[in-house]
C-alpha cells in the first residue's frame, strides 16, 4: 500500500479538488482509501458520505475503534471513505497527547494496509501536528500551487518539515486554478515547471467544470469525462501512480464499474 498526501500550507488552492479527483481515478485500478483529515469534511460532503466516526477520531487515533468499522463506501466502485465530523476540530490535541505523536496517522492505516492499494489523504491546511503526522505517513505529497511567486512558499514549507524525517517522501507540485486569459497565469504556467524541479508541467485549469463538484457532488470525471478537466486529472493520477510506484490491483481484486 502506498500512500499520498495532498497538502498545502495555503487554503482555497484546489486541494480538496485534488484529492478527490485523485481518489476517483486511482480507483479505475486500485482499491483505493480517501482519508478526509480536514474537518470542514469536504471530501466528505463531495463523496456524499455521511460524517459520522464512532467514538470521534480520539478513538480511532488511539486504536479503540477498529479502522474498519469507521471507513464508508461510497457510490463508486473500489473507493472507500474514512469520513472527518466534528471531532476532527481537536485532532491536534489528540495527536500531540498521543505517544510518538508524529506517527499515529501512519500506525493507523498499518491495519488496513492488506485491503487497499492506495491512501490519499485530504489533509487540513496550514502547518499543524496532523499536516506533519500525513507527511511522516506519505510515500509521496502533492501539492497544488496557485500560479504566483508567493504560492512557492508553500513548497519551501514542506521541505523544511520533511527534512528531518528518516524516510523523507517524494515531493511535486502542480498548478492549480490557472486562468490562461491573465497573463501571469499563463507566465507562472510557463516558468514555474521550467525553474523548480518538484514543479511538474501540468496545469488544472480554473474552470465552470471544476466548480461544478459541490453541487454535483461527485469528481470531475464522473460526469463530465470528456472535458479538459477530466483530462488533466487523468493525468495527474498517472503523475502519481508512477511517482509513488502505485501497484496496479489484480482484475480479481477490484470491482467492475
Amino acid at each position: 500500500m502506498k500512500t499520498v498526501a495532498v497538502y498545502s500550507t495555503k487554503g482555497g488552492v484546489g486541494k480538496t479538488t485534488a484529492a478527490v479527483n485523485l481518489a476517483w481515478e486511482a480507483s479505475r485500478e486500485c482499491r483505493v482509501l480517501l482519508w478526509d483529515l480536514d474537518p470542514q469534511g469536504a471530501s466528505t460532503y463531495v463523496l456524499n458520505v455521511k460524517p459520522r466516526v464512532k467514538g470521534g477520531v480520539n478513538s480511532l487515533i488511539r486504536g479503540k475503534t477498529e479502522m474498519d468499522a469507521a471507513i464508508r463506501s461510497t457510490v463508486y466502485e473500489n473507493l472507500a471513505v474514512l469520513p472527518a465530523d466534528e471531532t476532527y476540530r481537536d485532532l491536534d490535541l489528540v495527536l500531540d497527547a498521543a505517544k510518538k505523536s508524529t506517527h499515529r496517522i501512519a500506525k493507523a492505516l498499518e491495519s488496513v494496509a492488506r485491503e487497499y492499494d492506495v491512501v490519499i489523504l485530504d489533509c487540513p491546511p496550514g502547518e499543524s501536528r496532523v499536516a506533519e503526522n500525513a507527511l511522516h505517513a506519505a510515500d509521496l505529497v502533492v501539492l497544488p500551487l496557485v500560479p504566483s511567486p508567493l504560492s512557492l512558499r508553500s513548497l519551501a514549507q514542506v521541505n523544511e518539515i520533511i527534512a528531518d524525517s528518516d524516510s523523507p517522501p517524494k515531493v511535486f507540485a502542480f498548478l492549480s486554478m490557472v486562468d490562461r486569459r491573465k497573463l501571469s497565469h499563463r507566465a507562472a504556467a510557463e516558468t514555474l515547471p521550467r525553474e523548480y524541479p518538484q514543479v511538474i508541467d501540468l496545469v488544472v485549469p480554473a474552470t465552470v467544470v471544476i466548480e461544478r463538484m459541490g453541487s454535483e457532488r461527485a469528481p470531475v470525471g464522473s460526469y463530465a469525462p470528456g472535458t479538459e478537466a477530466a483530462r488533466v486529472f487523468a493525468e495527474l493520477w498517472e503523475y502519481v501512480r508512477t511517482s509513488s510506484k502505485v501497484k496496479r490491483a489484480a482484475p480479481s481484486k477490484l470491482r467492475a464499474r
